[in-house]
Formats: C-alpha cells, sequence, structure tokens
C-alpha cells in the first residue's frame, strides 16, 4: 500500500467507528426523544441500563470528536492538495461550508439534533488558522480545548458571589420539538425543526462547550495531517503509543473528579461550569485513547482486517449520517411508525444495530461500482462547480 492509501485507509476506519458510534447514540436516544416506556420485566430493566451506560460512556461525546478530527484532517487534505498545484483552496472551501450548512438545514428538519450546523458555521475557523505555524494554531487548539469561557463564567463567579446562572435556557425550545416528533405531521415537524430545534441544538452546544470544543478539535485534525502522523512508520508508532499512555493516565483521574465534584461544591454557578470543563476534558482523553488506540491495532495486530471492514462505511460518512436521520425519524417520530411509544432502550439498540448493519452492507455494495457514496460525490461536484470565468 501507498503512504496515500494507508491515511486514507485509517482515516476511513476511525471515521467509520466514529459514525457507528454516532448512529447507536441517537438509536438509544430515539432522535432526541429521551422518555421511554416504563419497563416492567426485570432483564430488560438490567439490558436496558447495562447498555444506556455502556453505550454513552464509549460513544457519547467521543465519537462526535473523532468525526471533528477528521473533518479537520481532510481540510488538511484537500488545501494541501490544491497547494501542490499552485491553487488556494480556502474560497472553495468557503463555498463547501456554505452547501454544508445547506445540507445541515434539510439534516436538521428530519432530526433536531444533529452536529452539521455546528460544522458548517465553525468550519470556517480552519481558513482563518491554516496559514499560521504549526506552533501557534497548537496554542490556539490548547487554548480552546480547556474551555475558556467556562473560565471565564467560573471566574467570575467566585469574585461576584450574587452571581446566578441559567444552565438549561436550550429546555424550553427542546419541550417545543419533543411535542412536534409525538404528535406532528411530518411538515409540522419539519416546520418546527427548522428554526426551534436549531435554536434548541445549539443552545445545547453552548451549555456543553461544544463550540470552543469543535474549533479546536479541527485544528487538531488538521495538524494530524500536517505532521503526517497516520501513514505507518516506527516514529508515528511511538507518538500514538505516548498519546494513548498519556491520555489513559489523565482519563481515569480526570473522570473520578468528576463524580465527587458535587460534595465540594454546592453554588451552581460554581459547579456547573467547573463539571463541564473535566466533563470536556475526560471525554478528550478518552478520545484520545479510542483514536490512538485503534490506530495501533490497526497497524499492529491481526485486527486490522476487522477495522478495515469499516472503512467502506466510514467512506460514506457523509450518506450514513443523513440516511440515519430519515430512517430514525420515521421509526420513531409521529409522522412515521411512533415506535416511541413502545421501544426501550435494549430494543433502540438493536434496531441501531440493525441499520448499522443495513447502512454497512449497502456502503460495500454501492463502493464496488462508485468511487464515493451518493451524498459524497454530490458535495464534490457542487464544491468544485464552475464560478463565473472560475
Amino acid at each position: 500500500m501507498s503512504t496515500s492509501n494507508n491515511r486514507i485507509e485509517i482515516a476511513d476506519v476511525l471515521r467509520g467507528f466514529a459514525v457507528m458510534g454516532i448512529t447507536l447514540i441517537h438509536f438509544i436516544e430515539r432522535f432526541s426523544l429521551n422518555s421511554h416506556p416504563e419497563e416492567t420485566n426485570s432483564l430488560l430493566m438490567f439490558t436496558d441500563k447495562v447498555i444506556w451506560d455502556g453505550i454513552f460512556f464509549a460513544f457519547s461525546g467521543k465519537a462526535y470528536c473523532i468525526f471533528a478530527l477528521l473533518f479537520g484532517f481532510s481540510f488538511f487534505i484537500q488545501d494541501n492538495n490544491q497547494l501542490k498545484k499552485g491553487k488556494d483552496f480556502r474560497g472553495r472551501f468557503a463555498w463547501r461550508l456554505i452547501l454544508l450548512f445547506v445540507i445541515a438545514c434539510i439534516n436538521s428538519t428530519l432530526f433536531p439534533g444533529e452536529i452539521l450546523v455546528l460544522y458548517a458555521l465553525v468550519g470556517y475557523v480552519l481558513i482563518a488558522v491554516c496559514r499560521l505555524s504549526t506552533r501557534t494554531v497548537a496554542i490556539i487548539a490548547i487554548v480552546l480545548l480547556l474551555q475558556p469561557l467556562e473560565w471565564g463564567q467560573l471566574i467570575y463567579a467566585l469574585i461576584n458571589p450574587d452571581f446566578t446562572m441559567n444552565a438549561e435556557f436550550d429546555g424550553p425550545y427542546w419541550e417545543i420539538v419533543n411535542a412536534a416528533q409525538k404528535e406532528g405531521s411530518f411538515l409540522e415537524m419539519c416546520k418546527t425543526a427548522i428554526w426551534t430545534g436549531n435554536v434548541a441544538n445549539m443552545g445545547w452546544m453552548i451549555l456543553h462547550g461544544r463550540v470552543t470544543q469543535t474549533a479546536a478539535l479541527f485544528m487538531v485534525g488538521m495538524l494530524i495531517g500536517r505532521s503526517s502522523l497516520f501513514p505507518y512508520s516506527e516514529k508515528n508508532i511511538k507518538v500514538w503509543v505516548k498519546v494513548f499512555i498519556i491520555a489513559t493516565f489523565a482519563f481515569f483521574p480526570i473522570y473520578g473528579l468528576i463524580a465527587v465534584l458535587p460534595d465540594f461544591i454546592g453554588r451552581e454557578a460554581l459547579l456547573v461550569p467547573s463539571t463541564l470543563i473535566l466533563k470536556s476534558l475526560s471525554n478528550i482523553a478518552f478520545t484520545a485513547i479510542l483514536f490512538a488506540g485503534i490506530i495501533l491495532l490497526y497497524y499492529l495486530t491481526k485486527l486490522r482486517g476487522v477495522l478495515h471492514t469499516l472503512a467502506p462505511y466510514g467512506r460514506m460518512s457523509l450518506t450514513n449520517y443523513l440516511s440515519q436521520s430519515l430512517l430514525g425519524g420515521f421509526l420513531f417520530y409521529n409522522w412515521g411508525l411512533r415506535l416511541f411509544e413502545h421501544t426501550g432502550i435494549t430494543v433502540c439498540f438493536l434496531m441501531g444495530i440493525g441499520v448499522f448493519l443495513l447502512q454497512f452492507f449497502f456502503c460495500r455494495w454501492w463502493l464496488r461500482s462508485h468511487r464515493q457514496g451518493p451524498l459524497e460525490w454530490l458535495w464534490k461536484k457542487a464544491t468544485w462547480i464552475k464560478i463565473g470565468k472560475g
């Protein structure tokens, strides 16, 4: 395999793993309809608890982090390829983000909890930093990963004892969205989701530090590409081993501290930002464990063949991400089968596995005769459409 193929393959494997995790999260959440019918069977009560805790521990906040890292990496690949041709990709990327915003808005009418609106808005940070030095970009990324807004809030709360905060201002918007999911027609759902759903979702993103975190991860992904850390080499393997070890040692004390923090901090204005900072850092650490671990397993163990089967799924990540929204809405919402009334966590999890397998085999079939997924091809064609004389 050539170096470029290695880089693309491991990126696709990681992307496939991330989208698989996102799919499972979305299904057990029933696409933002978190309330489940009350379970009476003791076995299902046990499996519901195990599945919910296990899936959230493994993927919640981490799958999206991997997705964000690879978004930044993909930008680097495209930008670097154009630089080699003597061209500037930044203008095309700005147009590409506009296209992504349109795609994301369409998807948000189906699922008012999707991430691509945020990506389309925050993606412009890559244009701003891509010509800066690696050291400068790394410093900016580290500062953003540390959640500076929450640190500012924490400091302000310390010096102002009367400061209070509204930690759930997105709640009323979600109530409107959930009502449309449970009672509205398809058109009513779309009308509610396109505005109220995005307000609720962006409010949740802001409250949970996802804006600064996403911008930072885009930059880190770009630096991974700039440093050529994906191709196999002894030097790169040593880097990923170090990342794995450091992230492992960092994760457990941070994660443990989250649980005991309420015992020492009673004031909400201090507890909320402190908890968010720690949760964000623990998610980053666990993401690094997963990210480096998959790379090491791929290059150093016999599991390479198993992991490689995720590559076609990752190559069609946009198609898979958007199609799961349509499938999930049809299965759970009022305009579809209304399964939110009858499905517990265990059943939703099995449905998620079923949809993943359906998409997985479709991707393998599709890519036998096509170089890209249908939506990936459409996005690429629209990106490079000729504008004026250009």
